[in-house]
C-alpha cells in the first residue's frame, strides 16, 4: 500500500479518537450530571412526601465536586434512614446510576454528620449502620460523593459512528487510489516496448529509455533498429538493411546507412552489453551479452541490498 494511503488512515484514525474521547467525555460527563440531579430531585420529593410537606420545595441540586452533589431543602424535616437508603437505591437504579456511593446527612447549623452510610452495589455488602433511628426534625444537608466513575452509554454508539465515517473515507480514498494506479498502470502497457539490455525501445514513439532518460531516434534509426531486434546476434546483409529502409521508402544515397549505424552506435553506448558490430563486406549485428546483464542485474541487486541493510541498521541506532 502507498505511504500516503497509509499516513492518511493513520491521521484519520488518531483525529478521530481524539475527536471521540473529547466529544464523549463532555457528552458523558454532562449527561451523567443532569441524571443525577434529576434522581436526587426525585428523592427529595419523597422526603418531602414522607414529612407530608406537598408545599415547599427541594433546592437546586448543587454539583460540589466531580462525583459529589448536594441535596437541600427549604423547610426542615424528618429524616429516616431507612427511608433514605430506599429512596436513594430507587431512584440510581432507575437512572441506571452507580450502585457505589457515600452518602452524609449534615447538619445545617454546624456541618456536622448527623448521619451516614456506604453502598456497595447492595444493602448487604454496604456498610449500614443505625437503621431505624429517625433523625429529629431540622435542616439538614444530604451529601452524595460517588465511589465509582459515572459511565453513560452514548460513548460506544459515538464510537462506532466515527469508526464507520472514518472507513468510509478511507475506503473511498482507496477506491480512488487505485482507480488512478489502474489507470496509469493501462496507459503505461498501452505503450508497448522492447528491452534492448538495459534500455527500453518505443518504436511506435522513436525513442529509447535508460533509466528515465528519454533518448530520441529519427525514423530511420527507429526502422534500422526494429530489423536488429527481430533478429538479435544474427548477421543481417546490408542489401536487406538498404532494400527494407530505402528502396521501399525512397532512393537509397551514398554511405546513408553508415551513417545512421553510427548514430546508434552512439546513442546504444551507455549499456557495454549492446554492440552494433560491422561484419566487413558482409553487414551487422546487434550483439546482445545477455551474461552481462545478468551480472549487472545482480550487482545491481547486491548494492540495494547493502544499502537497505546499512540504512536499517542506522534507523535502529537512532
Amino acid at each position: 500500500m502507498n505511504n500516503y494511503i497509509k499516513y492518511s488512515f493513520r491521521f484519520l484514525v488518531i483525529f478521530g479518537l481524539f475527536s471521540c474521547m473529547i466529544s464523549c467525555s463532555k457528552e458523558s460527563n454532562e449527561d451523567a450530571s443532569g441524571m443525577v440531579k434529576v434522581a436526587l430531585r426525585n428523592v427529595g420529593h419523597q422526603l418531602l412526601l414522607i414529612n407530608q410537606d406537598s408545599i415547599s420545595v427541594v433546592k437546586p441540586i448543587m454539583k460540589i465536586e466531580n462525583l459529589q452533589y448536594q441535596l437541600s431543602f427549604e423547610e426542615q424535616l424528618e429524616i429516616n434512614p431507612d427511608s433514605l437508603i430506599a429512596f436513594l437505591k430507587n431512584s440510581f437504579q432507575k437512572a441506571n446510576l452507580p450502585q457505589h456511593y457515600l452518602v452524609e446527612v449534615l447538619q445545617c447549623k454546624d456541618n456536622e454528620v448527623a448521619y451516614s452510610f456506604q453502598m456497595k452495589q447492595n444493602i448487604e455488602n454496604g456498610i449500614i449502620p443505625c437503621r431505624g433511628r429517625q433523625l429529629k426534625k431540622d435542616c439538614y444537608l444530604i451529601h452524595v460523593r460517588f465511589t465509582k466513575r459515572i459511565e453513560t452509554n452514548c460513548s460506544y454508539s459515538y464510537i462506532w459512528l466515527v469508526s464507520i465515517f472514518l472507513f468510509g473515507i478511507f475506503g473511498i480514498i482507496t477506491f480512488f487510489y487505485f482507480k488512478r494506479k489502474t489507470k496509469v498502470s493501462s496507459e503505461e502497457n498501452s505503450e508497448s516496448f522492447t528491452f534492448i539490455g538495459t534500455y527500453k525501445f518505443y518504436p511506435e514513439q522513436n525513442k529509447l529509455i535508460k533509466e528515465a532518460v528519454e533518448i530520441s531516434l529519427s525514423k530511420k534509426e527507429c526502422e534500422l533498429l526494429t530489423i536488429f531486434i527481430a533478429q538479435p546476434n544474427q548477421i543481417i546483409k546490408r542489401e536487406e538493411l538498404t532494400k527494407k529502409v530505402w528502396e521501399d521508402n525512397g532512393v537509397f544515397v551514398g554511405r546513408s546507412l553508415d551513417t545512421y549505424i553510427s548514430k546508434l552506435r552512439i546513442k546504444l553506448k551507455a549499456d557495454e552489453s549492446v554492440k552494433l558490430i560491422n561484419i566487413h563486406g558482409v553487414g551487422y549485428k546487434l550483439e546482445i551479452d545477455s551474461s552481462f546483464c545478468i551480472r549487472k542485474l545482480k550487482s545491481t541487486f547486491r548494492n540495494f541490498l547493502i544499502k537497505r541493510f546499512f540504512s536499517i541498521m542506522i534507523g535502529n541506532i537512532l
